[in-house]
């Protein structure tokens, strides 16, 4: 029972080796291509690689110490696989890769006056700052209630995301049609995964407590019991229904996170584009 589980915490554990690696590749890649972009544009895409690395490192983390919050179960025993610390660590990572995506739609869409998109990146932080707080209530009320409006709020922003994409097409190239394809896949696995896997995962839980009556912590009690040792166990039965959503967020989405900073960049009207040459041309052109 304990061996698939090992494993699997083993193959985290290296592809979080890997990603920080390959964070650092991406990092010195822009650095490199630097010229391809005029100053503001830079500044923006090393911000984008700076919240990327929040990302990266803060699910690099959670692969070296995945726990299971509400049951305060854990795979190695260590005052950081504590419940409030590794919440902590991953609220800081999941902002910084909303704050990625808004950064990089709102850019999109001021630059093609595209308003709808604007709007849409308005919407995400304050959506997704809803969703940690939800998140923090169901670890520290263990009431899987939290959990079920936490993703729903992430599968809401997936769609908005999906949407401001058909709403750049028009204004798009070839190459940027190219990106935005990608991105709709990406989209569309996730919130297909989302409504058929983790909410109902959630959902299901909820009903059971529902059901059992299961009791309700109150939030300081609730702080007191998550700072507690957690309980180490590599039961399958128990992590089972984790580890396909971890195995994917620690991937797929850094994967993603890593890639935005690279993304295409829209630029508004040719004299923009002017503007842009000019500012990267060699002095003396």
């Amino acid at each position: 029972m304990t061996i698939p589980v090992n494993n699997w915490w083993h193959f985290l554990r290296v592809v979080a080796v890997m990603n920080c690696v390959a964070w650092f590749v991406s990092a010195v890649l822009l650095a490199r291509h630097r010229s391809n972009y005029h100053s503001d544009e830079y500044r923006r895409r090393r911000w984008l690689m700076v919240l990327s690395a929040g990302y990266v490192l803060g699910c690099a983390f959670r692969s070296f110490l995945p726990r299971i919050d509400l049951l305060r179960i854990c795979l190695a025993q260590s005052w950081l696989s504590r419940m409030p610390v590794g919440r902590s660590v991953a609220t800081i990572a999941e902002l910084c890769f909303m704050a990625q995506c808004a950064l990089l739609l709102h850019i999109a869409g001021r630059s093609v006056g595209n308003k709808s998109t604007t709007r849409i990146s308005q919407c995400l932080m304050p959506l997704i700052i809803v969703a940690e707080c939800a998140s923090w209530y169901a670890i520290l009320s263990t009431n899987y209630l939290g959990h079920v409006v936490e993703n729903s709020i992430w599968t809401v922003c997936a769609a908005l995301l999906f949407v401001s994409f058909f709403h750049l097409w028009p204004h798009s190239n070839r190459g940027q049609r190219q990106f935005l394809s990608a991105m709709m896949v990406f989209g569309i696995g996730y919130i297909l995964f989302m409504i058929t896997t983790n909410l109902p995962m959630y959902w299901t839980r909820w009903q059971l407590q529902l059901t059992t009556r299961h009791a309700i912590l109150p939030l300081l009690q609730g702080l007191a019991d998550a700072s507690r040792r957690c309980i180490v166990s590599f039961n399958q039965d128990i992590w089972y229904q984790e580890m396909p959503w971890m195995t994917l967020y620690f991937t797929i989405v850094v994967w993603l996170s890593m890639l935005l900073p690279h993304a295409p960049t829209w630029i508004r009207n040719s004299r923009s584009r002017s503007a842009a040459s000019l500012e990267n041309s060699p002095p003396g052109e």
